[in-house]
């Protein structure tokens, strides 16, 4: 078995640290509290959220739920977001709890059966169903409630809520939350200021409402053991040298630094080593794979955007982008023209702003486009 899991639930045994960041969860969402849990794009936090979710103290007395809501753009795709999570995981969870879910759904139409292959229930839930989505989401909340156990909701990605038209939607969650006692929730959000700002700020709804833990990059001394013994447990060896200089290119960035492990991990025979050229034959192997969904994705960008896309990435963290200087070295059109293609660009979540500096989150793509300016470039 590759010990560098990338996909589905990773066993406890090849989890990598987070020792801390578990206990507090679990200890908190098991005293009554809610948890805001930010991190990077890709550190973590999703196989963090489902690990103790696996965890006995949750699993055994919790109905736990995962919603991502990255992709919705309104409160009515919110609501059947959160209603099919809810199905779908209760379907393996609670049959009497799936029962009085779907009795419960009085706002729509939604079809209940079951598959007359395997015998498991099916929900037909289109998005065009809900015509009240205010509604629905109360009685999504009401069934939760009355649960015959603790109901733990993670919302994965929660500031994408601030996008959606309906300029009230943190207040009309806080109101349905606030009054709730047996469901008990994660924000997860990958853009810091943002969600900072929304538990954090006094004028806003959700204001003190949970304990805000931040996901940073495992340590050093923790993940440069754990790769260095697991390929020694396979009968490899990799240099600690070799796994800091992966570490150091992805600044600690977990699912990029497990997938060329994972994907290296399987180049190298028993009774072999991990090189340095292996790791960077790697690399390029994965940059190759993902091009094909980047160009697709820089062919529906205007080339304003693009273009501010390539200097960032040149840059690795670009700061006073409105500037002169900044616009001369990359002959972008205007001042306005670039403050204009960095709001359309930090919308669809392909910048961002840390620290006073902007910068493009997906590591990878960041990686693209600089191989793309410069195709000769080496990253080790």
């Amino acid at each position: 078995m590759n010990p560098f899991v990338i996909t589905g639930n990773i066993p406890e045994k090849l989890f990598c640290d987070r020792r801390k960041e578990s206990q507090r969860i679990i200890r908190g969402l098991s005293g009554g509290d809610n948890i805001c849990l930010i991190s990077q794009r890709r550190m973590g936090k999703s196989k963090l959220v489902k690990f103790c979710y696996d965890r006995p103290e949750l699993s055994e007395s919790c109905y736990t739920f995962y919603v991502d809501i990255l992709h919705t753009s309104s409160l009515q795709e919110f609501s059947w977001q959160f209603g099919q999570a809810v199905f779908s995981q209760l379907v393996s969870q609670s049959r009497k709890m799936l029962d009085a879910f779907v009795r419960g759904l009085k706002s729509i139409n939604a079809k209940f059966g079951f598959d007359p292959m395997t015998g498991l229930p099916t929900f037909s839930l289109e998005l065009g169903d809900i015509v009240r989505p205010d509604y629905t989401l109360a009685e999504i909340f009401g069934c939760l409630e009355a649960a015959d156990r603790t109901c733990i909701v993670t919302f994965d990605e929660f500031q994408q809520i601030g996008m959606y038209p309906e300029k009230n939607m943190e207040a009309l969650l806080r109101s349905h939350i606030q009054h709730l006692s047996n469901v008990h929730f994660i924000f997860a959000g990958s853009e810091r200021n943002m969600v900072s700002q929304m538990f954090q700020s006094s004028a806003r709804p959700f204001y003190n409402s949970a304990s805000i833990l931040e996901l940073l990059p495992i340590s050093r001394t923790e993940y440069f053991p754990f790769v260095t013994g697991h390929f020694a447990e396979a009968g490899k060896s990799i240099a600690t040298e070799n796994v800091q200089k992966i570490y150091d290119l992805y600044e600690g960035n977990t699912y990029c630094m497990q997938k060329t492990f994972h994907e290296a991990f399987d180049a190298v025979p028993s009774g072999s080593e991990c090189s340095l050229d292996i790791l960077r034959q790697t690399v390029d192997s994965i940059l190759e794979e993902a091009g094909s969904g980047y160009r697709l994705m820089l062919s529906g960008i205007p080339t304003r955007q693009k273009e501010l896309l390539y200097a960032v990435a040149s840059e690795v963290r670009a700061e006073k982008i409105m500037g002169a200087d900044f616009i001369r070295r990359y002959s972008l059109a205007s001042s306005s023209a670039v403050q204009t293609a960095a709001a359309k660009l930090r919308k669809m979540d392909l910048l961002t702003v840390r620290d006073g500096a902007y910068l493009i989150p997906d590591i990878m793509l960041r990686m693209y486009l600089q191989r793309i300016s410069d195709p000769g470039k080496q990253f080790l």
